[in-house]
């Protein structure tokens, strides 16, 4: 960040200094990420009974939004080069090898976050803002080609407009990742119709119903149900328990499972959530 800073100086490029400041967004970003996960791992208590576990989803709405800041002034910092018309005197072999620098140090830093990026929305946030600053790093060295060879200053706008159209498309599927965490959306990777339907293959099962099930954080599930069993069902209902319960979490790989036993829905006022049953009927 630091040597973009001041080869856009020393070069007159604007791009150069602007990938500088998304080079600092990428840095606060993974500070963000590592306080998200410092905070993960303090211990649950009574007023926050799911302890710090959120925090890394709303770091990644966060920085998801700072992608979309960046984007826009980069937009907005575009047009404005438009409307001028004037052209920039840039020391165009300084402004390429400092880029190229930059290209080489967010290769490695993406190549370092991309594993874990798979298995956690905060360091998958973080990840993106090192692409967005790969792409940066790319435009100026593309742009410092077309400038040198063709004299087109334009090139430097055009090409940062790409790139602005590129953050939105590739943050796109994390904001809305996130945003379905934060709606407690069922699990992509859950079909209820198929829990409950196992579920209730179990013998003294007669329906599972108030289901719910959402993500606490990336790779944690918790599930709640009420299970009525058949009112003459005279086995053991710890061992009945049990078996559901590994169902949900062996098969289905949710963390925490929550189950109300109950032989009568009488007094039962929750919303029963039964949809599976009617669609097991129309199959």
């Amino acid at each position: 960040m630091v040597a973009q800073v001041v080869g856009g100086i020393l070069s007159g490029s604007l791009a150069l200094i602007a990938d500088a400041g998304h080079m600092l967004a990428d840095a606060a970003a993974i500070m963000l990420a590592l306080l998200a996960i410092w905070l993960a791992s303090r211990d649950a208590s009574t007023t926050r009974t799911w302890g710090f576990h959120r925090t890394e989803v709303l770091t990644a709405m966060v920085n998801a939004l700072a992608l979309w800041l960046i984007a826009a002034w980069i937009v907005f910092e575009a047009v404005e080069r438009f409307s001028s018309h004037h052209s920039l005197l840039i020391e165009v072999e300084l402004m390429m090898a400092v880029g190229a620098v930059g290209l080489v140090v967010n290769i490695i830093a993406a190549w370092i976050l991309h594993s874990s990026s798979e298995h956690s929305l905060n360091v998958e946030s973080a990840f993106h803002h090192v692409i967005t600053d790969l792409l940066g790093s790319i435009g100026v060295i593309v742009s410092g080609v077309l400038i040198l060879a063709f004299g087109w200053t334009m090139a430097d706008p055009i090409i940062s407009i790409v790139i602005a159209v590129l953050i939105v498309l590739g943050s796109w599927q994390l904001v809305a990742q996130v945003v379905h965490v934060l709606l407690e959306g069922t699990p992509k990777h859950i079909d209820m119709y198929r829990l409950c339907s196992d579920m209730e293959d179990v013998e003294g099962v007669t329906v599972i119903h108030d289901i719910h099930c959402s993500t606490i954080t990336s790779g944690y599930e918790a599930l709640t149900a009420h299970v009525l069993i058949d009112s003459e069902y005279d086995g053991d209902i710890d061992s009945l328990t049990r078996r559901l319960r590994r169902i949900a979490m062996q098969d289905y790989g949710i963390a925490h499972v929550t189950l109300q036993v109950e032989k009568s829905v009488e007094g039962c006022t929750e919303d029963h959530h039964v949809d599976h049953i009617l669609a097991r009927k129309r199959s």
